[in-house]
């Protein structure tokens, strides 16, 4: 094929798959609904499927020293879902009472915290008419933002608290997934080209090498400090602690911007009680940063992802640009993923190369 043939025909497959996407965008009215039905149908299956990839190293583990998988299954499966179950009973009710009363009491916090915008105002009142200007441009537009954030927190709440009954066939599904692993494996290998097989495995070998350790360290590491929180905010008499410091734990599987998003809801509470409260929240959240970064992320985390803090950071946007406060949970172990399979097809490019000379 001639150079000026071969561009024209890679020139029409792009103008086909344009027309194609631009024709896909047109019907969304129509799959849109569908593929959000089908979405809201998998959900438990994704979720049962990652609690089975958290628990199957640990099921490996006591079947390797000895015990009947079937028995090693049922240990892990009961401890970890009668956890999960026991903190339900225990957390929900409290759970639910606290949000009931921030609800009833949102609008005294509204007064109180308009009152002291009125007295930030009033005390930047004789400051030139520009930087006057700029700060209550500023405040405003902080006010529509905590607004909103306050919202989404509470409304994704109360959406987890009305899943609960869907996704109770959950431990059934991961039950039998953790039964069923080598049958899985093998189907999988089986329908997996031959060409392919060990290129696969070598490559789902060091994504789970590469982010296996770090997600399942981090959540360790997001459920206590969520639990010294908690504990911490009941101490100091800082009004919903279960709330708080639920908040708290689930924002700190995001790194570097975590911690600031989970503080915002407990200083803006503690703002409307009291500045002593404040000042209570600023310094638990300094302890539990150094604690995380000192002491629970090197020791249960490590250094699994071999990521440098830039490239972090910069997934971290593109994550909330696309994907809101979900793309920022999975922006860090997508870039892993895409990490691997740069190097992989680094590899094998080189090797392909190598073998044609």
């Amino acid at each position: 094929m001639q150079p000026r043939r071969k561009w024209l025909y890679v020139l029409g497959i792009v103008l086909v798959i344009f027309i194609a996407l631009y024709i896909l965008l047109l019907l969304k009215p129509i799959w849109a609904p569908i593929l959000k039905i089908l979405l809201m149908s998998f959900i438990p299956f994704f979720i049962g499927g990652f609690i089975t990839y958290l628990l199957h190293p640990l099921v490996e583990r006591l079947h390797q020293r000895g015990l009947h998988r079937g028995i090693a299954i049922m240990i892990i499966y009961l401890v970890f879902f009668g956890s999960i179950c026991y903190g339900i009973y225990l957390g929900v009710p409290l759970l639910i009472e606290q949000l009931k009363d921030l609800s009833d009491h949102l609008p005294e916090f509204a007064a109180q915290y308009r009152n002291w915008v009125e007295d930030l105002r009033h005390s930047t009142s004789r400051w030139p008419d520009g930087i006057q200007d700029q700060m209550d441009k500023r405040i405003d537009s902080f006010e529509i933002l905590l607004n909103q954030y306050l919202a989404k927190v509470i409304s994704s709440i109360m959406k987890l608290l009305n899943f609960i009954f869907v996704l109770a066939i959950i431990p059934f599904i991961s039950f039998y997934l953790l039964k069923d692993m080598e049958t899985i494996k093998k189907t999988a290998w089986y329908f997996t080209p031959k060409k392919w097989r060990k290129q696969a495995k070598s490559f789902l070998k060091d994504v789970d090498e590469s982010i296996g350790g770090y997600i399942r360290g981090q959540l360790l590491v997001c459920f206590l400090i969520g639990v010294i929180s908690t504990i911490a905010f009941w101490l100091l008499n800082i009004k919903y602690p279960i709330l708080l410091g639920l908040i708290i734990g689930i924002t700190n599987v995001i790194p570097y911007f975590g911690p600031i998003i989970g503080a915002i809801p407990a200083a803006v509470i503690a703002v409307t009680i009291s500045a002593k409260h404040l000042l209570y929240v600023l310094v638990i959240m300094f302890i539990l940063q150094f604690i995380e970064g000192n002491i629970l992320s090197p020791l249960i985390v490590g250094k699994s992802l071999h990521l440098h803090p830039i490239f972090i950071i910069f997934a971290l946007i593109l994550g909330e640009e696309i994907g809101g406060i979900l793309g920022l949970i999975l922006a860090v172990p997508v870039l892993a993923i895409v990490k691997v399979a740069i190097i992989h097809a680094k590899q094998h490019f080189i090797t392909n190369r190598s073998s044609n000379h």
